[in-house]
């Protein structure tokens, strides 16, 4: 299997190339910064291919040069992100433009370059999207809402590609221990006078697993859906949040 993942230097992106290489895929990982990409190059022998692929002309760049790398593609893993918090009001439309172009212009631009292969090859799609796109928290309007689309996204192309051959899922992590997360429980953690394990068990307080997902679980995931014995699930978007979407929060005063 021919994989191209984005948002592949740090991360689930990361964890994803780990683990699709110890399958013994071919790996091409992009990203904006050269430097993790190289590092992981190093470790797991994958092809890195630094640029931006919010830029429509990047993005035709990197799925190109993946294609000629390995003759064709299998699989996209979506994962690259930013998250710039902010409500309507706070959000400036600087940020707002800067979150749409890494989330959702992003997919949006690699998808379109990689789908003839994938058509070709009967190929399919893993968008790591996001708890977000299901449940709001604080402050994320523009996460959210780049998020949310992204499972839209990846649900069009789950129907439109089907009768092709094509599949394409979404993962909703909600915190999964990433570089990400944990600058944000660090934030949290600076607010309560706590620190950082403290903070994870905080914010996994009402959560039925009562802890963060490593980003390994979810690159299981992708991996799996990638291959041929997820072959009958296509636009589906499954979460990996410990069972917090059961959790009803009117309920909680209620807890012995």
């Amino acid at each position: 299997m021919n994989v191209l993942i984005t948002g592949g230097g740090s991360g689930i992106g990361a964890a994803c190339a780990r683990r699709f290489a110890a399958a013994g895929e071919q790996v091409a990982i992009n990203g904006r910064r050269p430097e993790p990409l190289e590092a992981l190059a190093a470790q797991t022998g994958a092809l890195a291919l630094a640029g931006d692929c919010g830029d429509p002309a990047q993005a035709q760049e990197v799925v190109s040069r993946a294609l000629a790398a390995f003759g064709g593609l299998d699989c996209v893993v979506l994962s690259a992100g930013i998250a710039l918090p902010g409500t309507v009001l706070e959000q400036t439309p600087e940020g707002w433009r800067a979150v749409m172009s890494a989330n959702l212009d992003s997919a949006f631009l690699v998808a379109r370059a990689a789908l003839p292969s994938l058509i070709e090859r009967r190929g399919n799609i893993v968008a790591i999207a996001s708890a977000s796109a299901r449940r709001v928290g604080p402050r994320s309007a523009a996460y959210s809402a780049s998020k949310a689309a992204m499972v839209m996204l990846i649900q069009t192309i789950a129907v439109d590609f089907g009768p092709a051959g094509v599949r394409a899922n979404a993962i909703l992590p909600a915190w999964t221990r990433t570089p990400m997360a944990d600058r944000a429980m660090d934030e949290l953690a600076a607010s309560r006078g706590i620190d950082r394990e403290a903070a994870y068990r905080e914010a996994h307080r009402a959560v039925p697993s009562r802890r963060a997902a490593e980003a390994d679980e979810v690159a299981a995931l992708a991996v799996w859906l990638a291959s041929p014995a997820a072959g009958a699930i296509s636009g589906a978007a499954i979460p990996v949040d410990g069972g917090a979407a059961l959790v009803d929060a009117a309920m909680l005063a209620f807890e012995p």
